[in-house]
């Protein structure tokens, strides 16, 4: 073998084993993956398999959950009772309550007369006994605590000009107190005029100068009322049950059909 042949076969060799330079490794790892393509940081970023909570991260701030009802500028509900006093779809009967423990017996019913100025009877009693707890129909703020003509009432205010009122009561919380549904808000007393009973809460309704029949509030219909017979139907001893248009007994159930 010639001598030059001899000493580049070793070389060779040995570039074969190490490889190619240091120089050209970096080339090499610096090169793109194929040609054409776009740097990583180029490229869209995958989407993640599992995204993040929509609870999680800056995403939320000032996210709005959904209002169930809507609030007069005092935050008390607007109670959903129609002009004519029929709850309007969806109304107020999930929210309002009994004034009094019971539910209580309706003694003598809603019976507005034809014209303002006439008599009738602008709410409905309620048979009880002298000191009974008088309760919030529904939350609200008291509006007045005092006498009217004598006698002495409490009115709350539920929003959207709706207000209950309740005599004869002695008020046990200051004008401006805010009430929930079923809170105490006073002491029944005697002497309702007309009341067959012990005592009778006279409750009232009212949307600016319009009465309107409490029991809507209850999602409930008039009570019915029967002409007086005996062999039909008695009331309890002693309790018989009275309206504008004279000393009836009453059915002891209300009718189906919405005010």
């Amino acid at each position: 073998m010639p001598k030059l042949l001899r000493s580049t076969v070793p070389a060779l060799c040995v570039l074969l084993l190490v490889g190619p330079t240091s120089a050209g490794s970096a080339a090499a790892r610096s090169a793109p993956a194929f040609v054409g393509s776009a740097p990583a940081s180029a490229r869209p970023a995958r989407a993640s398999a599992h995204p993040a909570s929509p609870l999680a991260g800056p995403a939320s701030v000032g996210a709005r959950r959904p209002v169930d009802r809507l609030s007069d500028a005092n935050g008390a509900d607007r109670a959903g009772v129609g002009s004519s006093g029929t709850p309007a779809a969806g109304g107020p009967a999930a929210r309002f309550d009994w004034p009094l423990a019971g539910p209580p017996r309706p003694v003598r019913p809603f019976d507005p007369p034809p014209q303002r100025w006439l008599p009738g009877h602008r709410g409905v009693d309620l048979a009880a006994t002298p000191g009974l707890a008088v309760r919030a129909a529904g939350p609200g703020v008291v509006l007045f605590a005092g006498p009217v003509a004598g006698r002495p009432v409490l009115t709350i205010g539920h929003g959207g000009g709706l207000r209950t009122t309740y005599e004869p009561v002695r008020a046990g919380l200051p004008v401006g107190a805010r009430v929930a549904t079923g809170t105490p808000a006073g002491t029944l007393l005697a002497g309702h005029p007309g009341c067959p009973a012990a005592a009778c809460l006279h409750w009232g309704l009212r949307r600016g100068d319009e009465y309107l029949d409490p029991l809507a509030l209850l999602g409930l219909g008039r009570v019915r009322l029967l002409p007086l017979d005996p062999a039909a139907v008695a009331p309890d001893p002693g309790q018989p049950w009275a309206s504008s248009a004279g000393r009836r007994t009453a059915s002891r159930s209300y009718s189906s059909g919405l005010l």
